[in-house]
């Protein structure tokens, strides 16, 4: 078996115990194979093993990568990404010591997620045409985008039992595969009846089809194609800032600790496991009420 070779299948074997031991999400797997395919071709250029790299191996990258215009954060996450697979192959017996140990990168300020004022939501929101059953199919998905503060995976992944209008409610598979109810309001279920009642059947050459919002085939819209009827929108909205797949979920919860809501409410809608991870939403917030402060307040 050459070296490529057995370097893919231990890369195999780590991301099957990720998935086997802690349900970690296609996409989480994606960016780890990634991360160590690049690595592994990275070592084999100076005929160096994956389990055995030399002591300056990633740091001469890392150096490479920033003055390629890498940024530290996407240097950060690819040192987090090697960590995790020498502590597992540490775990494993496959090595006796953790090569990476001494690697150290500036700790990384964590940035603001990119949002959107209220004003520019509402925008975005009506840009659907809603002359065409696509433009109801858009409107109902940026409703139920913004109205249960989800990823974009979770909302193109639902399917029509997921649902429950008369309650109010969506069920909504995570990452982890954890399950979670989230209350949709009003306005989305408003959206959601408009859509269940007429484009979504003429959307679909088979309605007894499972997913909720239809792509080509009857099946589920890929989270590619729905990202690109968001960008189209934002430009018939006139919203010309950056956007990102999680503007709408950053908006929700960013605009629920506006009016008042408690920080743990805001984790349990958003599916975080961990506190600290909602917590960057009350820097948004802060930002946002000390710019009403400087510009409002007589004294600002």
């Amino acid at each position: 078996m050459g070296t490529t070779t057995q370097a893919a299948a231990l890369i195999d074997a780590f991301l099957d115990g990720l998935w086997l031991e802690q349900g970690v999400s296609d996409n989480t797997l994606s960016a780890y194979r990634h991360d160590l395919t690049r690595w592994q071709a990275r070592l084999a250029e100076a005929d160096e093993r994956l389990l055995s790299p030399a002591s300056a191996a990633l740091p001469a990258w890392l150096d490479e990568r920033r003055e390629a215009g890498y940024s530290l954060r996407s240097n950060a996450r690819l040192l987090s990404s090697l960590r995790r697979f020498y502590r597992w192959a540490l775990g494993e017996g496959l090595v006796d010591h953790d090569p990476l140990v001494d690697v150290r990168l500036p700790r990384v300020r964590p940035s603001l997620p990119d949002t959107l004022e209220e004003g520019e939501v509402e925008r975005l929101l009506a840009a659907p045409d809603l002359a065409t059953d696509l433009g109801v199919r858009d409107r109902a998905m940026l409703e139920v985008l913004y109205g249960a503060g989800l990823r974009v995976t979770e909302l193109v992944g639902l399917t029509t039992d997921a649902v429950n209008l008369r309650q109010g409610v969506v069920r909504v598979r995570g990452k982890g595969d954890k399950d979670r109810l989230v209350p949709l309001g009003e306005e989305a279920v408003s959206w959601l009846e408009r859509y269940l009642r007429g484009a979504r059947g003429a959307l679909m050459a088979d309605i007894t089809r499972p997913a909720l919002f239809p792509g080509r085939d009857d099946r589920c819209l890929t989270r590619q194609a729905f990202w690109y009827r968001i960008k189209a929108h934002a430009r018939v909205a006139e919203i010309d800032r950056p956007l990102s797949p999680h503007t709408l979920r950053h908006a929700f919860a960013t605009h629920l600790l506006n009016h008042g809501a408690n920080l743990r409410v805001v984790q349990l809608l958003l599916g975080h496991s961990d506190l600290s991870t909602t917590q960057i939403y009350t820097h948004v917030a802060q930002v946002r009420l000390e710019d009403l402060h400087a510009h409002h307040h007589p004294r600002g």
